[in-house]
Parts: structure tokens; C-alpha cells; sequence
């Protein structure tokens, strides 16, 4: 592309200079989607802008602001703009402004806006600019980069001189300063850039860390540039051309951002990542094209992470003096620097790369080292780029990658930094493939790589107090198994299949048996591992969507862990696998589902899976506890057993002494039977609130229910729906908060007397609109419906959906309208969709044949069909 053509208008009329605007949008736009250097294109921008504004500060200002200076500040300053950038002015005076002035400069700034530009401006003295820099980093950083559009050369040059004086800002207290200003921000994104929809610009390895480096070089070196420090070693010359290459990379997401959304938005969300990839050139079928944009983001980001952590070190030694620190031998080829490991032998990672991991093995036998040298990291860096084959390959590596895993501190910090610094994908060839790996849906929150890295650090910090009290069995578990390192090649492996065809449960178990063969784990641990990785999710599926009170279920699910030390290990991946998800997906509701399939399964194996439960005794045995219960209570066991008659066999099996004699002592005392009955557990019981109601049975009850919770804004987790022989309702719902958080005192008071409202008068009963998140608004999913076996004369039935408002209410609904009898409910939302269990029969106590069935599935499908686009 040429440089901008000299921009001359002779109307500067608002409609004129709009149309200017319009013409010159429309050529950067039309060259974007050819791919022009957008070095070029970004520069053109600012060059446009500097043109258009010296144009109309001639016409505003009419000659009379002689000692005003209109200067570029921030990134305008740098020369950087994109279609919807700030344009940050400075109005430099030497004097106060004089009213005219004052009036000419306002009616030029509301020209401006009235063009739409994101204008941001300040009117300030030489002192003033001085004095507030002083007080506040980010002007004095503005400031760094003015730079001079057109007025008053001597009060910008004043400026200039102040601002380079050593007592403006000396480079000692400004690197401390952005250095921290840095780490804040880095700690606002939790340290970690690799969300599913990152911010460009402020997250970690993202515009800002290069900005960073560019304003301590500037300040502190007076480097025009980043090239100029390539003079004297700061950066290689390979090591800027890399730092180019990133920011022309983020500068083509940002300026295809901004296209796409006409606004100054950094937020690459789901809801542009499609246009943002089309307009970048990235093609594929349904999500490649996003897939491989991202994957490219995620793998630039981490080489700006790497790029700023090193020159911020080199920067920290000669600016603030670290570099007199003592170094203290480790061996022959390694020092400590402070806190840091110093690679003191050049050239030895590539000439013996095993050194590669003894490094990490220093980092796991030395607790207080925290970090790697900055020349150390530079040769991890270059040695990492020079390797034709992999790391797993040379029999010394893998040595020493064993004693890692092994190593009590080994999955710490050692594990972290081989994740950060691109050592484990250059060990494991799979681990590579993942690296930036995409998760199209809103339960995930991380790429795969992260989400496992996440993983294998919930595992290593189980035994830590923080822990133990969130995740009490998994913190006595974990001490107690005796091969940790298995859980963690598990771990590692778990998703490492993901992006390939095929269930990346059955791929990601061979890739495992495989490396544990390649390592020399005996046959026994390799199949451990294996089976660890190919039934990662049977545990979380089990518990929360199949019938865990059905004694049938935890034999099933025993005769798939086969013994009681598969048990422990799959317990504990499968906490960590769901708590590395996101930061909001685990609530004690999962904890409570996982614990009870925990122990059933637990008692199952040890009793012997040849001896089944016997249910009759269970029941007496439950009978006989409540009954104590209630006795204590000054209940009689006459009328407590003629209550009891009324209920059938199966509502004792199905609930626990404490729910039997909590329903039975409010029963007893509800005098008036045509009213509903309503009571809701204070305390959190199986990890949410129990609403318990006893009233009339109708067909609509179920949907009632469902709608009312719905309007309150509150989940149902789980239903038991039974009946008693007199046809009154037994119902149990598990409810919870949004958050996954019990109720509050006060939330139990305002539903109890609506619930009750609502079943004494379905008919008023109506839903409340809710709108769609953001981020649902861009996914959709394809109701499935799957009948799994009739079994007892009920037929149980698995629900794919999108998460609707007032999904339940319209299943409930379809029951009601087919005469379909709900016993069960078992409700899962991951993410952007619902994965739900129910038990079903008949009106008369059947189950269905198969043209039920598929009225049912077809019913299902047209309703929540027009649900999800109502």
C-alpha cells in the first residue's frame, strides 16, 4: 500500500468531512480484505487522522492559538490506530485559556464528536501535564508518547524537555511501576490469557505486555523503537522480528475486530469470532475456521508472555542493579540467582536436551526457587526450536521426566513452567497438537491445554488445607494412593485426543497405554492409566444423570470400576476434571452426588458384586430409623404407621431416614389436606435446599412446580416424584441459586407462600419471559431424545437440549398433554445445554411401548424446537 494521499478539503462541512471518513474507511477496508501489510494500514490511519485534524484545528482555532500545541497522545501518540481506536489529543498551553480560545477549542472537540470519533482530550499547561504525571503512571506513560500534530513547537519542545529531566519519573521508580501495573493486570485475568473469549489488548501476552516493553525501553533507554535494542543485546535480532510478528498478528484481530463490531471493543467474544475469522482469510467446515484462528492467537500470546517475562528480567538487572546478586552452584551446569535457576553451561540444552529436564527436577528438589533466569529461558527458547524429534524420544529425558512425575513437588511449579515455557509440548508430540485448542460451548472456559494444566494443579494442591475443606474426601484420598504419578499421566492424557475425530476418551486411552509402554510402567499401571483416561467421564455422567438411588445403577457402575483402588484414583480425577472446567461449575450439589456414588459404589465393592442389595431390609431398616426418630418426637408409632401404610414401598427405599421422618413430622401436623403443603429445608441437604410438597396429585403439578422455581429464579437439580396409594403427591425437589449456591433464611420465606399460591392455582400460574445470555445467543443444540430400558414397569428416558428459559416447564407441559407420569428427574446443565434424566410411566403405571415412546420424542422435539426461538 502507498502512503496516505495528502488529505486536502476545500468543504469542511460536517456532511463533507464524513464523506471523506466514509471514502477513507471504505479503502482501508476494501485493502484489509486483501490482506495489505497492516503495519501499512494502521500507520496510513494515524497519518489520515494527523491530516484531517490539522485541517480542522486551522478552521476552529482561525490562527488565534498561536501558543496552543495540539499533540497525539497514548497510542495515537505511537502512530497506532485501528478503525475504532481512541484518538487521545492533548490541547497544550502555555498560559491558562483566555474565554474565545476556551470557545474555539469547544466547538472544534464537539465537531469531532459529531463525526462520531472516539475522542478522548485534555486541556492542560506545561505544569499541569508535569504535575499530574507525576501523580498518576498512565499519564506520565501518555505523556512518554506524545508526539506534535501542529501548533506552538516551543511549548511541545518545553514539555519534552520536562518530561525527559531526571526528576520526572527517573527509570528506576518507572519500571517498578509498570512492572506492578503489569502484574495487576495480569492478576485481573487471573494470570492466565487462554479464556475462551480473551481480551486482545489486556490480557496476559496480549497488546499491552508489548506496550509494556516498548515504554521501559523508551523511558529508560530512550529507544525510539524496540529495534534500537536489538544494538546493544537486549533483544536478538530473531527475538524482535518474533516480537513484529505477534503484534502484526494482534493487530490483524484487532482491526478485524473493530470492522466487525463498528466499535472500539478488545474482546474477541464468541458472538464475532466467526466474522472476525472470515474476515482474516481462516475457511474450514462448521468451526475450523475459528478453530485455527484461535489456535494461532493462543500460541502468540504465550511467545509474547515468553518475550516479556525474559527482557522485563534483563531490564530488571539493568535498571534496578539485580545483576550483582550472588549466584550459588547447584551442579556443574546450574546456579541459583536469588530466586531464579541460571543455566551456566551455553549451549547445553541443545547438545544433551535431557539438561532441559534436570532443570525441572532442580526447580521440584529446590522449593525456593520460584523462576527461571532470563538467559536460561532465552536457551530453553532456542534449544526447543532446534530439536528435530521429540523430547519422549531420548531414553535420559524420559528418565528424568519419570522422577518429575514422581517427584512429591514435581506436578508444582516444575509442571507449570514446562506447560509455560513449551517444554511438555515439545516432550509429548499430543500435547503439541492441543496446545491453543478451542471448546466450542459455554462450559468450558479454557482451551484444552490450560483446562488440563488446571486440572493436574487441582490434583497436586488436594493435600493443601484450602482444599481439604472444599473437597474433604479427595483431601484423605489423595495421601492414601500409592502411585500418585498414574493419576497424573492420567490427567495429562485425559483430553489430549480432543480435536481429533473419533471419542477422544477411547484415542486419549491409547496415546496413554502407549507413552506408559514407552516409559517402562509395568503392563498393570499402563492399564490403570489407560482405563483412567477412557472412563474419565463415567463417574460425573453416573452421578449426575442416572438414578443413583436405583441400588441396579451403582451395581452397574461398580461392574465398570471392577475394584476399590480404580474407585479412589477415578474419584479424584474426575473432582479435578470438573473444578478445572471453569470457575463456576462446581457447587456442593456435585459434590453431594459424587460422595453418595462414592460410598454406594465403595460398600457395593466390598460387599461383593455377586451380593445384590436387599432391598426389604434396606426399607425396614429405613422405617426402623425415622420411626426412632419421630418417636423422640413424641409421635406415636400407631400413627405413624397408619401414615406410612399410605406410602408405597419404593418412597422408603428412595429416601433416607431424615427425609422419611422430616416428611412424615409435617404430614402429621398439616391438618387442613386440601390445602398444599409446602416445607423447605433451612439447611442445605445433599447440596441444595429440599422443597418438599404433599397435596393433591394432578398431571399439571410437575409443571406448575417447575414454572414457579423458574420465575423465582431458581434451578432444579433433581425430582423425586411418587405418589401415595391415595393419590397425594410425595414430591422432593434439590434447588439451588444460579450460582450453584443454597438459599438464604429470607429466599425460603418468599417461595414457600408462592409455591403454595401457585399449586391452590395452577391456572395463574404463568412463566415469566427471561432473555437469553449473550453468549447463549450464539450456540444451538440439537434436541436428542434417548429412550435407555424399561425397566419396573418404567421407562427411563435421557434429554439433550438447549438451555431455554422455562425449559422444564415445557417438558411438563408435553407430560401433561400426553398423560406421561414423571417419578424422576435428574436435571445437568453444562454450559449452553441441558443433559437431563427422567423416569417415566404410563397414567396407569406402564411403561411405554415404543409408539409412546416416539409420540413422546417427537412431542419433545416440536416443543422445546419452538421453545429455544420463541
Amino acid at each position: 500500500m502507498q502512503a496516505t494521499e495528502t488529505l486536502a478539503l476545500d468543504d469542511l462541512s460536517l456532511k463533507s468531512v464524513k464523506g471523506a471518513m466514509a471514502q477513507f474507511n471504505a479503502k482501508q477496508a476494501t485493502a484489509f480484505s486483501q490482506l495489505d501489510d497492516i503495519s501499512e494500514l494502521v500507520l496510513e490511519r494515524s497519518d489520515f487522522m494527523d491530516q484531517l485534524l490539522i485541517q480542522l484545528w486551522d478552521k476552529f482555532t482561525n490562527g488565534m492559538a498561536k501558543e496552543l500545541s495540539l499533540v497525539a497522545v497514548g497510542g495515537y501518540g505511537r502512530g497506532e490506530l485501528h478503525p475504532k481506536s481512541d484518538i487521545d489529543l492533548l490541547i497544550l498551553s502555555v498560559h491558562p485559556l483566555c474565554p474565545e480560545v476556551e470557545q474555539q477549542i469547544s466547538a472544534f472537540i464537539t465537531f469531532l464528536w459529531d463525526l462520531r470519533l472516539e475522542i478522548g482530550h485534555s486541556v492542560r499547561t506545561v505544569d499541569d501535564c508535569i504535575q499530574l504525571g507525576l501523580e498518576d503512571i498512565t499519564i506520565a506513560t501518555n505523556l512518554i508518547e506524545s508526539r506534535l500534530i501542529i501548533g506552538n513547537d516551543a511549548s511541545f519542545s518545553l514539555l519534552k524537555s520536562k518530561l525527559h529531566a531526571p526528576t520526572f519519573w527517573p527509570s528506576t521508580a518507572f519500571f517498578s511501576a509498570k512492572r506492578e501495573e503489569q502484574r495487576q493486570r495480569h492478576l485481573n485475568y487471573r494470570d492466565n490469557g487462554y479464556s475462551l473469549e480473551p481480551d486482545i489488548k489486556s490480557n496476559p501476552g496480549g497488546l499491552r505486555d508489548l506496550h509494556t516493553l516498548y515504554w521501559v525501553a523508551r523511558r529508560h533507554f530512550g529507544a525510539a523503537n524496540l529495534l534500537e535494542m536489538t544494538i546493544d543485546n537486549y533483544l536478538t535480532q530473531a527475538e524482535y522480528r518474533e516480537l513484529l510478528e505477534c503484534q502484526n498478528f494482534l493487530w490483524k484481530i484487532r482491526f478485524a475486530l473493530h470492522l466487525v463490531t463498528n466499535r472500539a471493543d478488545n474482546r474477541l467474544l464468541f458472538d464475532y469470532q466467526t466474522d472476525v475469522a472470515a474476515k482474516l482469510g481462516y475457511q474450514g467446515q462448521g468451526n475450523a475456521g475459528i478453530e485455527t484462528m484461535m489456535k494461532q492467537f493462543y500460541r502468540t500470546i504465550r511467545r509474547v508472555a515468553e518475550l516479556n517475562e525474559m527482557l522485563l528480567q534483563h531490564f530488571d538487572e539493568d535498571i534496578l542493579g539485580n545483576a550483582e546478586i550472588e549466584s550459588v552452584p547447584i551442579d556443574d551446569h546450574f546456579q541459583l540467582k536469588g530466586d531464579l535457576i541460571v543455566l551456566v553451561t551455553a549451549g547445553e540444552f541443545f547438545h544433551r536436551p535431557e539438561s532441559i529436564l534436570q532443570l525441572f527436577l532442580h526447580i521440584a528438589d529446590n522449593p525456593n526457587i520460584k523462576g527461571i533466569y532470563s538467559t536460561t529461558l532465552r536457551e530453553i527458547r532456542e534449544s526447543r526450536r532446534r530439536l528435530t524429534y521429540w523430547l519422549q524420544d531420548i531414553p535420559p529425558c524420559r528418565e528424568k521426566f519419570m522422577a518429575l512425575l514422581k517427584h512429591p513437588r514435581g506436578m508444582g511449579l516444575p509442571l507449570t513452567l514446562m506447560h509455560k515455557y513449551g517444554v511438555l509440548a515439545a516432550y509429548i508430540p499430543q500435547w503439541n497438537k492441543i496446545l491453543g485448542q478451542m471448546q466450542f460451548d459455554l462450559f468450558h472456559a479454557y482451551t484444552v491445554d490450560e483446562h488440563t494444566h488446571r486440572l493436574i494443579k487441582y490434583i497436586y494442591n488436594f493435600p493443601t488445607k484450602e482444599s481439604k475443606v472444599e473437597h474433604p474426601i479427595c483431601g484423605d484420598l489423595f495421601p492414601t494412593i500409592k502411585k500418585p504419578e498414574l493419576l497424573f499421566l492420567a490427567a495429562i492424557f485425559h483430553d489430549i485426543a480432543k480435536g481429533r475425530k473419533g471419542d477422544h476418551s477411547e484415542l486419549g486411552a491409547i496415546d496413554a497405554q502407549a507413552f506408559c509402554d514407552l516409559h517402562g510402567l509395568s503392563a498393570h499401571d499402563g492399564r490403570l492409566v489407560a482405563w483412567l483416561v477412557k472412563h474419565h467421564l463415567v463417574m460425573s455422567v453416573t452421578a449426575q444423570r442416572r438414578d443413583i438411588q436405583d441400588p441396579d445403577v451403582i451395581t452397574e457402575f461398580a461392574r465398570v470400576v471392577q475394584d476399590e483402588k480404580y474407585l479412589n484414583y477415578l474419584l479424584l480425577l474426575t473432582v479435578a476434571d470438573i473444578c478445572a472446567t471453569n470457575d463456576d461449575v462446581w457447587n456442593s450439589w456435585k459434590g453431594a452426588l459424587l460422595k453418595e456414588l462414592y460410598y454406594q459404589t465403595q460398600k457395593a465393592l466390598r460387599r461383593g458384586l455377586e451380593k445384590p442389595i436387599d432391598v426389604r431390609s434396606r426399607i425396614r431398616d429405613h422405617k426402623q430409623q425415622a420411626l426412632n426418630k419421630l418417636l423422640g418426637k413424641a409421635f406415636n408409632s400407631t400413627t405413624v404407621e397408619t401414615l406410612w401404610k399410605r406410602f408405597k414401598a419404593d418412597y422408603f427405599l428412595r429416601h433416607t431416614p431424615s427425609q422419611i421422618a422430616w416428611h412424615s413430622e409435617y404430614i402429621l401436623q398439616h391438618y387442613d389436606q386440601d390445602k398444599p403443603l409446602v416445607v423447605i429445608s433451612k439447611r442445605a441437604s445433599r447440596g441444595g435446599n429440599e422443597v418438599f410438597i404433599y397435596c393433591k396429585d394432578s398431571l399439571d403439578l410437575f409443571a406448575t412446580v417447575a414454572t414457579e422455581l423458574n420465575n423465582k429464579n431458581l434451578n432444579i437439580h433433581d425430582a423425586t416424584i411418587m405418589n401415595s396409594r391415595d393419590g397425594y403427591t410425595l414430591d422432593t425437589f434439590i434447588v439451588l441459586e444460579p450460582d450453584g449456591e443454597p438459599l438464604a433464611i429470607d429466599r425460603t420465606r418468599e417461595i414457600k407462600p408462592a409455591l403454595e399460591q401457585a399449586l391452590s392455582h395452577p391456572e395463574n400460574v404463568v412463566a415469566r419471559s427471561q432473555r437469553l445470555s449473550r453468549q447463549k445467543k450464539q450456540f444451538s443444540v440439537a434436541t436428542q431424545v434417548n429412550f435407555l430400558s424399561n425397566k419396573n414397569h418404567r421407562t427411563m428416558m435421557e434429554l439433550i437440549a438447549y438451555d431455554s428459559p422455562g425449559l422444564l416447564a415445557t417438558i411438563g407441559d408435553v407430560f401433561q398433554k400426553l398423560d406421561v407420569m414423571l417419578h424422576t428427574a435428574k436435571i445437568t446443565t453444562i454450559g449452553e445445554q441441558v443433559e437431563d434424566f427422567f423416569i417415566v410411566t404410563t397414567e396407569d403405571g406402564h411403561a411405554l411401548d415404543i409408539k409412546q415412546q416416539n409420540e413422546l420424542k417427537q412431542a419433545l422435539v416440536d416443543a422445546l424446537a419452538c421453545d429455544a426461538h420463541s
